[in-house]
């Protein structure tokens, strides 16, 4: 009798066994399941990596994307801008190198940050407005964007990485500094912001992108 109730202990406990197998395997696929399910309603990040300065999309200042292929074949000047610092009376500047060298091929892309010393802290269309009431800036302008730091868009750590252009690499340093972009999107030169837009040296770059 004793070796019969071992017989039956055994094979309660090889059923209990297969019952646990069969139900954790059952769990297992509703798990796999449901995180295939959540990571497809994802939605799935873009990559950010770019083969030049250009090949990136932007938001316009007024809201809508603009792909930065679209100026490709001009010579580009990006600024990081804002509002209220000593160097935003450079806007007059640039407005007068757009009137000078915008029809010969010159794009100037402004960029709003907040990254240095909370001088941008407007709203998109309050910079519209500051910009076109006080600088009757026409240039393109876009939607202020981090430049330095975590919170540094795709757009400008191409700009400041070692790998994209070894002889000037580093953080942007302040407002207004400035990127000029060959018409094939190679990064040719940077200004730091004390370099005036009406400066020899500036003029002498953008004239040379140009092939004036």
């Amino acid at each position: 009798m004793g070796s019969g109730l071992t017989l039956c202990l055994d094979e309660l406990t090889r059923l209990e066994v297969n019952t646990m197998i069969k139900t954790l395997s059952v769990f297992a696929v509703v798990l796999l399941s449901i995180g295939a399910i959540a990571i497809n309603a994802i939605p799935q990040e873009k990559s950010t990596e770019m083969s030049d300065v250009l090949d990136v999309t932007m938001t316009s200042i007024e809201g809508g994307p603009v792909d930065l292929n679209s100026y490709r074949g001009k010579a580009v000047l990006i600024v990081n801008v804002a509002s209220a610092c000593g160097y935003t009376p450079q806007y007059a500047g640039l407005q007068k190198l757009h009137e000078q060298y915008g029809s010969k091929g010159l794009a100037i892309l402004g960029f709003p940050s907040n990254d240095f010393g909370a001088q941008e802290p407007g709203t998109d269309a309050e910079i519209v407005e500051f910009c076109q009431s006080n600088y009757g800036v026409e240039f393109d302008m876009f939607s202020k964007v981090g430049v330095k730091g975590n919170d540094k868009v795709p757009l400008y750590d191409f700009l400041t990485s070692p790998s994209t252009h070894p002889a000037s690499p580093g953080e942007v340093e302040w407002n207004f500094e400035k990127f000029l972009v060959s018409r094939d999107g190679k990064i040719l030169a940077r200004f730091r912001s004390a370099v005036e837009p009406g400066s020899r040296e500036l003029i002498s770059a953008i004239e040379a992108a140009l092939g004036s």
